[in-house]
């Protein structure tokens, strides 16, 4: 079985997180520090927006928060993110040789399909598994457990793609075998994936 993470991984998107943060900071007059991007890129929708309530003292409720990242992220999902160089043939090699492959990942539901539609990939992937709806984080060691639930497979048996180095590690600690995918959101932690990773690649045209 092969699971592969979406943002940051299949495509590139993790810069468009980066300019709704900036955005939806400014107009609050506030920034991002290191330890809210660090905190709020490994976190679930809900618990994101709950973090950045508390965080910045903020009136807003939680799902005002995720409604209003929501809109600055729409457009750039349903339009604009690209796939990495080398998804597209990658993962039609591995479906021409009938690989069973699934989703696990992060991302809002909405968005997701979203980009999945627009590429073509939606049917790719069986089952689409959603951080938020198993209720726990990537870098929780509960988390891969839940998927390995969901696609009845023993963690011997599979291997992820996905370019955080906090899911590396949980999956690594899981006994899931780890390629880690370089995205320039984590470039200052590039060598935190490398010794994560049983195998790592820049891009998927290395697979080829």
């Amino acid at each position: 079985m092969l699971l592969f993470d979406l943002d940051g991984t299949l495509i590139d998107s993790n810069g468009v997180w980066v300019q709704v943060d900036d955005t939806f900071l400014a107009r609050r007059g506030l920034r991002p520090t290191p330890e809210y991007n660090d905190t709020v890129g490994h976190s679930i929708f809900p618990a994101a927006a709950r973090f950045t309530r508390d965080y910045y003292h903020l009136e807003d409720t939680p799902e005002a928060i995720m409604a209003e990242w929501m809109d600055l992220a729409r457009d750039a999902y349903a339009h604009h993110v690209p796939l990495k160089p080398g998804v597209r043939p990658f993962l039609a090699r591995c479906q021409a040789a009938g690989e069973e492959m699934a989703l696990a990942t992060a991302c809002v539901p909405e968005l997701c399909f979203s980009v999945l539609e627009r590429h073509g990939l939606r049917e790719t992937f069986a089952p689409i598994l959603f951080a938020q709806e198993l209720g726990v984080e990537k870098r929780d060691p509960r988390y891969f457990q839940a998927v390995l639930d969901r696609v009845s497979a023993r963690p011997e048996d599979c291997t992820l793609f996905e370019d955080s180095p906090g899911a590396c590690r949980t999956a690594r600690e899981a006994g899931i075998r780890v390629v880690g995918v370089y995205d320039a959101f984590y470039e200052a932690r590039q060598e935190e994936v490398r010794t994560l990773s049983h195998r790592y690649i820049h891009c998927f045209t290395e697979l080829l």
